[in-house]
């Protein structure tokens, strides 16, 4: 597997005037057709707890197994990413989703059945059986379906939900190809998946629910009037 992969140097990394020479392996995989000797060496570093950059339907994005704390605490520490802000967690089904959430609103089963997979992130209450660490202590989680074949058969392989926060360093630009999460993240990091660039321009729309009520927290690739409409 190590003789696939293709190395890159490094670049400036946050701000050091340093370039360092880059640790981490970058492993091509197709995104339609992903290569299953590669999901399944993927699969083994988030099984052994480690954090690693794959291509998603929107950005890059960070995965981990979201039930290994010493995983979630490796996340934060690569991103540089404060501990109040929760992990948003992708998953490969409905039914996934549901096992992570304590309480489904009606809202939620209208929006996941219009929207996923796709760039809809979720925000509903957590089931007691996620650690709590990984919704920042807020009782809350953040679950999206992408529509991309490397993260759902990632998920499959791993048997498990992975999480999905954006792979770069908080606060900076988010990550459309492998090559920007290398400049970024590539000393910090053991695997990324390079995929080729997303395309992506906007992020997952975020939405907020609670009982019946809702609220945007962030507008991205869909436009909130389509979450009113769907609403309605």
């Amino acid at each position: 597997m190590k003789s696939k992969a293709k190395q890159f140097r490094q670049g400036e990394f946050a701000g050091s005037p340093k370039a360092k020479k880059l640790p981490a392996e970058v492993l091509r995989i197709n995104m339609i057709n992903p290569e299953a000797e590669v999901l399944r060496y993927a699969a083994s570093f988030l099984s052994r707890g480690g954090v690693i950059a794959i291509p998603t339907d929107t950005f890059y994005g960070l995965s981990a197994d979201p039930f290994n704390l010493a995983a979630v605490d490796e996340i934060y520490r690569v991103k540089g990413r404060p501990e109040t802000r929760a992990l948003p967690i992708l998953v490969r089904s409905l039914e996934q989703a549901t096992q992570l959430a304590r309480d489904v609103p009606q809202n939620f089963l209208k929006l996941a059945q219009e929207f996923w997979p796709g760039a809809l992130t979720l925000v509903v209450d957590a089931a007691m059986r996620l650690p709590l660490k990984v919704t920042a202590n807020t009782g809350k989680v953040a679950l999206r379906w992408p529509k991309s074949e490397v993260a759902r058969q990632l998920i499959a392989e791993f048997d498990g939900p992975i999480t999905g926060t954006s792979a770069n360093i908080s606060g900076f630009p988010s990550c459309a190809s492998a090559e920007q999460v290398v400049k970024q993240l590539g000393g910090r990091l053991p695997l990324v998946l390079d995929g080729g660039e997303t395309g992506a321009t906007l992020g997952s729309t975020i939405i907020d629910l609670h009982g019946g009520r809702w609220k945007v927290v962030r507008e991205g690739a869909i436009p909130v009037a389509d979450i009113e409409k769907a609403l309605k």
